[in-house]
Protein backbone atom coordinates (compact mmCIF):
# COMPACT_ATOMS: atom_id res chain seq x y z
CA UNK A 1 0.00 0.00 0.00
CA UNK A 2 1.47 3.42 -0.95
CA UNK A 3 1.64 5.49 2.03
CA UNK A 4 1.27 9.45 1.69
CA UNK A 5 2.97 11.66 3.98
CA UNK A 6 0.31 14.20 5.81
CA UNK A 7 2.73 17.54 4.17
CA UNK A 8 1.87 15.29 0.47
CA UNK A 9 -1.75 14.29 1.12
CA UNK A 10 -2.40 18.30 1.44
CA UNK A 11 -0.06 19.45 -1.56
CA UNK A 12 -2.38 16.98 -3.42
CA UNK A 13 -5.50 18.61 -2.05
CA UNK A 14 -4.39 22.11 -2.24
CA UNK A 15 -3.36 21.85 -6.03
CA UNK A 16 -4.99 22.84 -9.22
CA UNK A 17 -7.22 20.14 -10.58
CA UNK A 18 -8.26 20.10 -14.29
CA UNK A 19 -10.62 18.27 -16.94
CA UNK A 20 -9.47 15.84 -19.31
CA UNK A 21 -11.15 14.68 -22.37
CA UNK A 22 -9.89 11.71 -23.41
CA UNK A 23 -11.39 10.69 -26.92
CA UNK A 24 -11.54 8.13 -29.50
CA UNK A 25 -13.17 8.91 -33.11
CA UNK A 26 -14.53 6.69 -35.72
CA UNK A 27 -12.68 6.62 -39.25
CA UNK A 28 -16.03 7.73 -40.96
CA UNK A 29 -17.47 10.63 -41.06
CA UNK A 30 -14.42 12.56 -42.00
CA UNK A 31 -15.82 15.81 -40.84
CA UNK A 32 -16.75 14.68 -37.20
CA UNK A 33 -12.95 15.23 -36.76
CA UNK A 34 -12.86 18.41 -37.92
CA UNK A 35 -16.39 19.04 -35.83
CA UNK A 36 -15.00 17.97 -32.72
CA UNK A 37 -11.60 20.23 -32.79
CA UNK A 38 -13.33 22.87 -33.39
CA UNK A 39 -16.24 22.40 -30.69
CA UNK A 40 -12.84 21.57 -28.41
CA UNK A 41 -11.47 24.99 -29.50
CA UNK A 42 -14.73 26.73 -29.15
CA UNK A 43 -15.11 25.59 -25.46
CA UNK A 44 -11.27 27.02 -24.62
CA UNK A 45 -10.12 23.73 -24.14
CA UNK A 46 -6.40 23.25 -25.20
CA UNK A 47 -4.17 19.85 -26.58
CA UNK A 48 -1.89 18.16 -23.91
CA UNK A 49 -1.76 15.04 -26.24
CA UNK A 50 -3.47 14.83 -29.80
CA UNK A 51 -6.60 13.28 -28.09
CA UNK A 52 -6.63 14.76 -24.58
CA UNK A 53 -7.50 17.79 -24.58
CA UNK A 54 -7.50 19.89 -21.10
CA UNK A 55 -9.78 22.72 -19.27
CA UNK A 56 -9.59 23.77 -16.07
CA UNK A 57 -11.90 22.38 -13.57
CA UNK A 58 -15.23 24.03 -13.54
CA UNK A 59 -19.22 22.67 -13.41
CA UNK A 60 -19.70 24.61 -15.93
CA UNK A 61 -16.66 23.46 -18.47
CA UNK A 62 -17.77 19.59 -17.31
CA UNK A 63 -21.44 20.04 -18.00
CA UNK A 64 -20.00 21.70 -21.89
CA UNK A 65 -17.44 18.48 -22.14
CA UNK A 66 -20.73 15.82 -20.93
CA UNK A 67 -22.49 17.33 -24.15
CA UNK A 68 -19.94 16.91 -26.32
CA UNK A 69 -18.91 13.24 -24.98
CA UNK A 70 -22.69 12.62 -25.99
CA UNK A 71 -22.34 14.19 -29.03
CA UNK A 72 -19.21 11.43 -30.23
CA UNK A 73 -20.66 8.99 -28.94
CA UNK A 74 -23.68 9.51 -30.97
CA UNK A 75 -21.35 8.87 -33.80
CA UNK A 76 -20.02 5.77 -33.01
CA UNK A 77 -17.01 7.41 -31.18
CA UNK A 78 -16.04 7.09 -27.56
CA UNK A 79 -14.58 9.76 -24.78
CA UNK A 80 -13.76 9.88 -21.03
CA UNK A 81 -13.95 12.83 -18.83
CA UNK A 82 -11.14 12.97 -16.15
CA UNK A 83 -10.55 14.99 -13.48
CA UNK A 84 -6.83 15.27 -12.43
CA UNK A 85 -3.34 17.03 -11.43
CA UNK A 86 -0.69 17.62 -13.35
CA UNK A 87 2.20 15.65 -11.59
CA UNK A 88 5.43 15.93 -14.56
CA UNK A 89 5.54 16.64 -17.91
CA UNK A 90 3.73 19.63 -17.57
CA UNK A 91 3.00 22.02 -15.19
CA UNK A 92 -0.36 24.02 -14.53
CA UNK A 93 1.70 27.28 -15.34
CA UNK A 94 2.57 26.20 -19.07
CA UNK A 95 -1.19 24.88 -19.22
CA UNK A 96 -2.15 28.65 -18.23
CA UNK A 97 -0.11 29.92 -21.37
CA UNK A 98 -1.44 27.63 -23.54
CA UNK A 99 -5.05 28.45 -22.58
CA UNK A 100 -4.15 31.97 -22.72
CA UNK A 101 -2.40 31.51 -25.90
CA UNK A 102 -5.26 29.83 -27.68
CA UNK A 103 -7.78 32.11 -26.60
CA UNK A 104 -6.12 34.87 -27.69
CA UNK A 105 -5.80 32.94 -31.37
CA UNK A 106 -9.23 33.98 -33.74
CA UNK A 107 -11.28 30.85 -34.18
CA UNK A 108 -10.56 29.54 -37.90
CA UNK A 109 -7.31 31.13 -38.14
CA UNK A 110 -5.28 30.58 -41.59
CA UNK A 111 -1.94 31.55 -40.95
CA UNK A 112 -1.43 32.19 -44.82
CA UNK A 113 -3.80 35.27 -44.11
CA UNK A 114 -2.72 36.34 -40.62
CA UNK A 115 -0.49 39.27 -39.62
CA UNK A 116 2.80 38.70 -40.08
CA UNK A 117 5.13 39.53 -36.73
CA UNK A 118 8.21 41.36 -37.38
CA UNK A 119 11.26 41.85 -34.98
CA UNK A 120 14.30 44.18 -34.83
CA UNK A 121 17.66 42.76 -35.33
CA UNK A 122 19.52 41.66 -32.36
CA UNK A 123 16.80 41.05 -30.27
CA UNK A 124 17.40 39.41 -26.48
CA UNK A 125 15.34 36.09 -26.45
CA UNK A 126 14.74 34.13 -23.71
CA UNK A 127 13.74 30.37 -22.93
CA UNK A 128 14.18 28.00 -20.14
CA UNK A 129 17.36 26.79 -19.50
CA UNK A 130 18.24 22.66 -20.10
CA UNK A 131 17.27 23.56 -23.45
CA UNK A 132 15.70 20.15 -25.79
CA UNK A 133 14.66 19.78 -28.95
CA UNK A 134 11.72 22.02 -28.92
CA UNK A 135 14.31 25.14 -27.97
CA UNK A 136 17.19 23.90 -29.58
CA UNK A 137 15.25 24.12 -32.89
CA UNK A 138 13.32 27.12 -32.08
CA UNK A 139 16.42 28.60 -31.13
CA UNK A 140 17.65 27.61 -34.59
CA UNK A 141 14.63 28.81 -37.05
CA UNK A 142 15.02 32.26 -34.65
CA UNK A 143 18.89 32.86 -35.57
CA UNK A 144 18.96 31.33 -39.45
CA UNK A 145 15.73 32.80 -40.81
CA UNK A 146 13.90 35.84 -38.40
CA UNK A 147 16.90 37.27 -36.31
CA UNK A 148 20.04 36.26 -37.60
CA UNK A 149 21.53 38.54 -34.66
CA UNK A 150 19.51 37.13 -32.37
CA UNK A 151 21.18 36.84 -28.93
CA UNK A 152 19.87 34.42 -26.42
CA UNK A 153 19.27 34.26 -22.82
CA UNK A 154 18.30 30.54 -21.08
CA UNK A 155 16.55 31.18 -17.40
CA UNK A 156 15.11 29.33 -14.45
CA UNK A 157 12.09 27.76 -15.79
CA UNK A 158 9.75 29.70 -12.65
CA UNK A 159 10.08 32.96 -10.99
CA UNK A 160 11.97 34.98 -13.81
CA UNK A 161 10.59 38.17 -14.62
CA UNK A 162 11.16 39.27 -18.00
CA UNK A 163 13.30 42.49 -18.92
CA UNK A 164 11.90 45.23 -21.53
CA UNK A 165 12.25 44.29 -25.05
CA UNK A 166 12.87 40.54 -24.09
CA UNK A 167 10.87 38.22 -26.25
CA UNK A 168 10.31 35.04 -24.63
CA UNK A 169 10.11 31.45 -26.31
CA UNK A 170 8.46 27.76 -24.77
CA UNK A 171 8.07 28.99 -21.20
CA UNK A 172 5.43 30.57 -19.05
CA UNK A 173 3.60 33.30 -20.67
CA UNK A 174 5.55 33.44 -23.49
CA UNK A 175 5.21 35.31 -26.44
CA UNK A 176 5.95 32.48 -28.55
CA UNK A 177 4.85 29.21 -26.87
CA UNK A 178 2.82 25.96 -27.99
CA UNK A 179 -0.74 26.91 -29.64
CA UNK A 180 -3.56 24.15 -30.00
CA UNK A 181 -1.72 21.41 -31.48
CA UNK A 182 1.68 23.26 -32.54
CA UNK A 183 4.99 23.18 -30.63
CA UNK A 184 6.72 26.19 -30.64
CA UNK A 185 8.88 25.73 -33.86
CA UNK A 186 5.85 25.41 -35.72
CA UNK A 187 4.06 28.48 -33.80
CA UNK A 188 7.02 30.56 -34.84
CA UNK A 189 6.77 29.15 -38.52
CA UNK A 190 2.97 30.60 -38.94
CA UNK A 191 3.57 33.76 -37.09
CA UNK A 192 6.46 34.92 -39.16
CA UNK A 193 5.25 33.57 -42.19
CA UNK A 194 7.82 31.12 -42.74
CA UNK A 195 6.21 29.04 -45.60
CA UNK A 196 9.47 26.93 -46.59
CA UNK A 197 8.64 22.91 -47.44
CA UNK A 198 11.74 22.06 -45.64
CA UNK A 199 11.01 24.20 -42.51
CA UNK A 200 7.18 22.76 -42.29
CA UNK A 201 9.00 19.12 -42.60
CA UNK A 202 11.31 19.92 -39.73
CA UNK A 203 8.77 20.88 -37.64
CA UNK A 204 6.83 18.40 -37.98
CA UNK A 205 9.75 16.31 -37.25
CA UNK A 206 10.15 18.26 -33.97
CA UNK A 207 6.41 18.29 -33.09
CA UNK A 208 6.38 14.91 -32.83
CA UNK A 209 9.54 14.12 -30.68
CA UNK A 210 8.57 17.04 -28.40
CA UNK A 211 4.66 16.18 -27.79
CA UNK A 212 5.32 12.82 -28.23
CA UNK A 213 2.28 11.40 -29.87
CA UNK A 214 3.09 10.69 -33.54
CA UNK A 215 0.78 12.27 -35.48
CA UNK A 216 2.97 13.38 -38.66
CA UNK A 217 5.24 9.80 -38.32
CA UNK A 218 8.13 11.04 -40.66
CA UNK A 219 10.60 8.22 -41.10
CA UNK A 220 13.63 10.55 -39.84
CA UNK A 221 11.88 11.58 -36.74
CA UNK A 222 13.19 8.18 -34.58
CA UNK A 223 17.21 9.44 -35.93
CA UNK A 224 16.79 13.04 -35.44
CA UNK A 225 15.02 12.11 -31.51
CA UNK A 226 18.59 9.94 -30.77
CA UNK A 227 20.39 12.59 -32.30
CA UNK A 228 18.79 15.05 -30.57
CA UNK A 229 19.28 12.91 -27.10
CA UNK A 230 22.80 12.13 -27.40
CA UNK A 231 23.56 16.34 -27.61
CA UNK A 232 22.08 16.69 -24.19
CA UNK A 233 22.99 13.96 -22.55
CA UNK A 234 26.86 14.75 -23.79
CA UNK A 235 26.85 18.71 -23.29
CA UNK A 236 25.28 20.36 -19.97
CA UNK A 237 25.54 23.88 -21.78
CA UNK A 238 22.83 25.22 -23.25
CA UNK A 239 24.85 27.41 -25.59
CA UNK A 240 26.70 23.97 -26.59
CA UNK A 241 23.32 22.42 -27.19
CA UNK A 242 22.48 25.14 -29.10
CA UNK A 243 25.88 24.93 -31.52
CA UNK A 244 25.59 21.14 -31.78
CA UNK A 245 21.91 21.30 -32.60
CA UNK A 246 22.17 24.04 -34.75
CA UNK A 247 24.81 22.57 -36.65
CA UNK A 248 22.93 19.05 -37.47
CA UNK A 249 19.53 20.98 -38.22
CA UNK A 250 21.18 22.97 -40.84
CA UNK A 251 22.41 19.73 -42.75
CA UNK A 252 18.49 18.34 -42.03
CA UNK A 253 17.38 21.49 -43.63
CA UNK A 254 19.58 20.99 -47.06
CA UNK A 255 18.33 17.22 -47.10
CA UNK A 256 14.75 18.26 -47.17
CA UNK A 257 15.45 20.89 -49.32
CA UNK A 258 16.71 19.09 -51.87
CA UNK A 259 14.13 16.18 -51.76
CA UNK A 260 10.95 16.74 -54.25
CA UNK A 261 8.55 15.61 -51.79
Amino acid sequence: MYDTSEADAQAFANGRRWLLFIHQLPPKPDYLRVKTRRRLRRLGAVAVKQTVYALPSTSEGLEDLQWLRREIEGEGGSAVIVEAQFVEGISDEELDAMLNAERGRPAGNDPAHAAIDRVGPGSRWVTREGIHVDRIASAWLIRRFIDPQARFKFVPPRGYRPKPGELRFDMFEAEYTHVGHDCTFQTLLHRFGLRDRALRAIGEVVHDIDCKDDRFDRPETAGIASLIRGIVQAHADDSTRLERGGSALDDLYESFRKQRT
